[in-house]
């Protein structure tokens, strides 16, 4: 995916201009700093298991986590995720005619061939399904007060319904939450309701204004990522005391980029994201580290997400009970 920063408005007073120079200035320095395994390497988790992540978390030292998930913390909600030989999204198009499956995602092939996208949205839509038992630990995370944020790749809102705010959430692929006119001379927005009933009616959702294509508001190939991604992980980032990755391959940028100089938990059905360190030197991250000499701050639990949410939630000593309530229930926010 290639993503283009946004471009910052020039500003009339150069003491703004400045600070925020020396902003992005200190964000790149920190950036580079840990790509080139620069600074200080300080120990934090006495062991490098599930249970020194827990102890970790419940010595107070930890009060700002931050939470990356892809698609794999949907899956036991009967979402496919992208790329799992068989099972996977990518492998089950065919019955689209497209080019190739990621087309399906491709901003210029939707704008000429939109019956595609929006056939897929009909089996997919949000309201169809419900929160998993990962989703619902990221909101106890919340309600414990150590969630700064969740950066997600989905864009099923399952998140959203089971509880988090959006001032908890970074969508960086987008939403189906609010829908906008392709227009760039229009840009008119449009609601969730607005949009289910146009895809559940079999229509192509046309704008009422000018009659272009309405699209859900999730980024395609070719398109920029939200403005408040860059701007959040500028903030987040650099105060995250720790980091926990779940269900994503982290293959996408910039996503995948997303790392921090604090410890590291990976839940996930294999281990991901051990980039080479060199790669750093090209503004893609410091890989994950877990099993070498050197490894000190990563730790991969490979189970399930949701295993792995109530593994760690049963060291915490968490109720684990009302993760399950809340699960078998269906406990769900309306959105």
């Amino acid at each position: 995916m290639l993503v283009l920063f946004p471009m910052q408005e020039q500003s009339d007073d150069s003491s703004e201009d400045e600070a925020a120079g020396d902003t992005d200035m200190d964000f790149l320095r920190n950036l580079f700093s840990s790509a080139l395994g620069l600074g200080s390497a300080e120990k934090v988790l006495d062991e490098l298991t599930l249970d020194g992540v827990a102890r970790y978390i419940n010595s107070g030292k930890c009060k700002n986590i931050i939470c990356m998930v892809g698609a794999g913390i949907s899956t036991s909600a009967g979402i496919p995720d992208f790329r799992s030989p068989g099972t996977g999204l990518y492998a089950n198009l065919q019955k689209y005619n497209l080019p190739y499956p990621e087309a399906i995602f491709q901003i210029d092939y939707f704008k000429k061939h939109p019956e595609p996208f929006f056939a897929l949205a009909r089996e997919l839509y949000p309201g169809q399904f419900k929160p998993t038992i990962c989703h619902y630990f990221m909101k106890m995370l919340k309600d414990k007060g150590i969630l700064r944020r969740c950066y997600t790749q989905n864009i099923d809102t399952l998140e959203r319904v089971a509880g988090l705010e959006g001032d908890d959430l970074i969508e960086a692929h987008g939403t189906f939450y609010t829908s906008h006119c392709v227009s760039f001379c229009c840009r008119k927005e449009y609601s969730l309701e607005w949009m289910k009933e146009k895809i559940f009616s079999d229509d192509i959702p046309k704008c009422d204004k000018c009659s272009s294509l309405v699209k859900p508001d999730i980024v395609f190939f070719g398109e920029n990522l939200p403005a408040r991604f860059f701007t959040s992980m500028k903030m987040d980032f650099p105060r995250c005391d720790l980091l926990i990755v779940m269900g994503t391959s982290l293959q996408v940028q910039p996503f995948a980029s997303l790392v921090s100089s604090c410890p590291r938990l990976l839940i996930n059905m294999e281990k991901a994201g051990q980039v080479n360190p060199m790669m750093g030197l090209f503004g893609f991250g410091e890989g994950m580290d877990f099993d070498s000499d050197k490894a000190y701050r990563d730790v991969a639990h490979i189970s399930t997400c949701d295993d792995g949410c109530l593994a760690l939630a049963d060291l915490l000593g968490w109720k684990v009970s009302y993760i399950l309530s809340d699960w078998e229930a269906g406990k769900q926010k309306p959105l």
